[in-house]
C-alpha cells in the first residue's frame, strides 16, 4: 500500500488499521490511543463522535503487531489484556485542584507490558491550562500532549514505533524528536494531512 506521507523517520498510512497491519512488518512497540468503545462525544467546538467508539474495543489484533504495547484508555477494556502492573498514570489537573469536579478526569491510565512497577507523570492538561509546547493548539479531540508521548516512549525498548490509531500524529512526532522511527495509521483523512504537516516541519513543538 501506498504511504500518505514518507520521510526517513516516518511513514503514514491512511487506512483502516484492521485492514493494513497484516501487511506491514512487526515492529518494535505498539503504542496507541485507541477507540475506548465508550460512545464519547467530544464538546469542543460540537465535534462528532470518534469512528469505532461505538463499538467494544478489543485490543487482542494488535498484540501480536509488535513485542511491547501502551495502550491509553486501558482502564475501559482491561478485562481483555493480561495482567500487568506496569501501568503509566497521566496527571491532568494542576496540582491546586481537589478533585470536585466531575466533568472532565483528573488523570488518564495507560496500560502496558512493558514490565516493572507503575509509573506517573504530571503533566497539566485541563481546560485552558495547558503546560508545555503546544502554544494551545488543539488538532484532534482526543490529542495527547508531545511530553506525555515523549515520556511513554522514552520507556519502550527498540526503534520502529507503531501508532494503529494515529490521529494527529503526536505519537509520531515525539518518535521522530526522540530519533526513533515510527508508522502511523489513521481511518480519517484530515487527520493524515495534519499529521504530515506535522512531521514536514524539522522545528515543531505542537
Amino acid at each position: 500500500m501506498k504511504p500518505y506521507y514518507q520521510d526517513d523517520a516516518v511513514t503514514i498510512y491512511h487506512a483502516d488499521c484492521r485492514e493494513i497491519l497484516p501487511q506491514l512488518e512487526p515492529v518494535d512497540a505498539v503504542l496507541t490511543d485507541p477507540p475506548y468503545g465508550i460512545n464519547w462525544i467530544p464538546r469542543i467546538n460540537n465535534r462528532a463522535a470518534m469512528i469505532g467508539d461505538d463499538e467494544e474495543f478489543n485490543p487482542a489484533f494488535l498484540m501480536g503487531a509488535g513485542k511491547q504495547h501502551l495502550f491509553w484508555g486501558a482502564n475501559y477494556f482491561a478485562n481483555k489484556l493480561p495482567n500487568s502492573e506496569a501501568w503509566f498514570i497521566w496527571l491532568k489537573q494542576p496540582p491546586t485542584f481537589d478533585d470536585c469536579r466531575k466533568t472532565y478526569a483528573p488523570c488518564e491510565m495507560a496500560w502496558s507490558d512493558f514490565g516493572g512497577k507503575p509509573r506517573i507523570k504530571h503533566h497539566c492538561w485541563d481546560g485552558n491550562f495547558r503546560a508545555g509546547d503546544q502554544g494551545g493548539r488543539f488538532l484532534h479531540p482526543a490529542q495527547k500532549p508531545l511530553e506525555i508521548m515523549k515520556w511513554v516512549i522514552g520507556a519502550a525498548d527498540g526503534e520502529i514505533i507503531l501508532d494503529p490509531f494515529m490521529g494527529s500524529g503526536t505519537t509520531l512526532r515525539a518518535a521522530k524528536d526522540l530519533g526513533r522511527k515510527a508508522i502511523g495509521i489513521e481511518i480519517e483523512e484530515k487527520y493524515c494531512e495534519i499529521a504530515a504537516k506535522r512531521m514536514s516541519q524539522e522545528v515543531l513543538q505542537f
